[in-house]
C-alpha cells in the first residue's frame, strides 16, 4: 500500500506526535521514510531578522538540531531514514519534496490556531490537500510510549 512516507518535522508537541505516528505507519507497511524540516519564512521570520540580524541563522541551527535529533530517533527504531532541512513555506516545500522522492503517503502534525494565526501563516492542510499526488496523514492521535513501543517489539524508554 505504502512504500515511502514523508514524516514532515517541526520539533512542536504536534510534530513529535505526527513522527511517532508516522514511524509506526512505516512499520507497519515497510516503508522508506524520509524526513523534511522546513524552516518557515513566514512574515514573522522576515520582521524577526530585520529586527536581529541572525535570527534566520539562529533558526535555521535549531533545526538542524531538531533534524539530527529526529533521526537518530529513526535510526534507533531501524529505519535508514533520508531527510533534509529546507527553507520557505512550509507547504510548499513538503509538496516539492514528496514529488521529488515520490512519496505515498505524508504525515504532518495538527496546531489549531485562532482566525488571526491561521489568515497570518495560511492554511497549510488546504494547500497539501491540493497539491501533492498521494495520501495525507494528519496526526492527530496521542500514542502512549507503551503503544509506540509496543509497535515496535520494545520496552518504553524514556524519551522519544
Amino acid at each position: 500500500m505504502y512504500r515511502r512516507v514523508l514524516l514532515a518535522y517541526d520539533g512542536s508537541r504536534e510534530g513529535r506526535g505526527a513522527l511517532r505516528e508516522g514511524a509506526v505507519m512505516a512499520r507497519r507497511f515497510g516503508c522508506q521514510v524520509f524526513l523534511l524540516c522546513v524552516v518557515a519564512e513566514s512574515p514573522g521570520v522576515r520582521i524577526g531578522e530585520a529586527a536581529y540580524a541572525g535570527a534566520v541563522a539562529h533558526t535555521s541551527g535549531t533545526y538542524r538540531e531538531l533534524f539530527d535529533e529526529a533521526m537518530a530517533r529513526l535510526r534507533e527504531l531501524g529505519f535508514e531514514p533520508q531527510g533534509k532541512i529546507v527553507t520557505g513555506e512550509p507547504a510548499a516545500e513538503i509538496a516539492a519534496y514528496v514529488r521529488q522522492i515520490g512519496a505515498d503517503l505524508v504525515v504532518v502534525g495538527h496546531r489549531k490556531k485562532n482566525l488571526l494565526e491561521r489568515w497570518w501563516s495560511g492554511e497549510t492542510g488546504a494547500y497539501l490537500v491540493d497539491h501533492i499526488g498521494c495520501s495525507l496523514l494528519i496526526a492527530r492521535s496521542t500514542l502512549s510510549d507503551e503503544e509506540f513501543f509496543a509497535a515496535f517489539g520494545r520496552e518504553a524508554k524514556a524519551k522519544a
